[in-house]
């Protein structure tokens, strides 16, 4: 028996030598060592041999397997090398064709807006802080002073998921976030930047922006503080030689609130198009923090006073580089992103 398990194996080396492709070798594979092979046929005589004799036999089968194995894959190994040289040797690379022209893409302006104004406020001292853009109806409204059936609550619209949760409509849950976290131990001086969610859509309205609002909240923080602040921004985002205004308005989480104003930067506070005649461009909304929310949040309105702000990153992009509609943020058109590389 063991003469012709040699035999067979021998035939298989010899067979395995002269094989000329990887499909032949899988041949060879399946006619000496699938189970249905004269080889695997053998094991099944085991059972008629002493306890003595299975043991070697069971070893000279397992060598005998061995040795077609490892010439399998020698042989495979082989005919791969020998194909991948003669591969290489028909390709030609002509070294006179002209480089391919790699296109370097650009930042997209909503992201230049957002990494040139947290640089700012970076600059300043503040930390970034962000948060999810599906909120609690409590944080995005209750916490800010905005409870329900409030008319404040008609100018920021959103898209409910259920009676709860909504697509955040302001960065400001952020803020209310942060001062839960400080659990009434101040300072903090942070800007959130994001996404945010109305129903809107114009020209000058999307249903999706993006916003970033600051807080600051310390003992004996006040109005100065705050224009100081803008004042700053101003000048380093739109030029040296703006100016800052305040007007007196009205936002449920501040009091007072106000809307600030830059001179134009287009006619120099002469009067133009852009500002429409008025010298002036409104740029953002602002106000200490009501003592309500400070209050909700966990700060004792007597000892901690603070300042927020929220900027529209889209309005800020459309003042600076004199885009026209904001949906061209969205469009998915290159030619709108490539004007801005440098």
């Amino acid at each position: 028996m063991n003469e012709r398990i040699e035999k067979i194996a021998s035939q298989a080396l010899e067979d395995i030598e002269n094989a000329k492709s990887s499909e032949a070798l899988q041949d060879i594979h399946n006619r000496y060592l699938s189970k249905k092979s004269e080889l695997s046929s053998f094991m099944s005589k085991m059972r008629d041999l002493k306890a003595e004799e299975k043991v070697k036999f069971g070893q000279f089968m397992n060598d005998i397997r061995f040795k077609i194995t490892t010439s399998l894959e020698s042989k495979k190994a082989a005919l791969q090398k020998k194909a991948l040289e003669e591969r290489l040797n028909k390709e030609v690379i002509d070294y006179t064709l002209p480089e391919v022209d790699l296109k370097k893409g650009s930042k997209h302006l909503f992201n230049k807006i957002i990494d040139e104004v947290c640089d700012i406020f970076v600059g300043m001292g503040y930390q970034i802080a962000e948060g999810p853009e599906i909120e609690s109806d409590h944080f995005n409204f209750e916490l800010l002073n905005v409870p329900k059936d409030h008319p404040a609550r008609d100018m920021q619209d959103t898209f409910f998921i259920d009676e709860t949760l909504l697509m955040r409509s302001q960065t400001s849950p952020v803020q209310a976030h942060v001062m839960l976290e400080k659990k009434g131990q101040g300072p903090i001086k942070i800007i959130s930047p994001g996404k945010v969610y109305r129903r809107d859509d114009d020209a000058t309205h999307s249903h999706q922006f993006g916003q970033i609002e600051g807080l600051v909240i310390d003992k004996n923080i006040n109005m100065g503080n705050l224009l100081a602040t803008l004042e700053l921004f101003s000048k380093a985002m739109f030029g040296e030689k703006r100016e800052v205004r305040m007007r007196s308005s009205y936002f449920p989480f501040t009091e007072p609130s106000v809307e600030v104003d830059i001179s134009c930067f287009e006619c120099g506070g002469k009067g133009c198009a852009l500002c429409k005649k008025t010298g002036w461009i409104e740029i953002l909304g602002a106000g200490m923090v009501h003592p309500h929310v400070l209050e909700m949040c966990g700060f004792d309105p007597h000892e901690y006073q603070g300042f927020a702000f929220g900027i529209g990153i889209e309005r800020v992009a459309m003042l600076k580089y004199g885009v026209d509609d904001i949906r061209r943020f969205y469009n998915n058109d290159m030619r709108f992103n490539t004007q801005f590389k440098r």
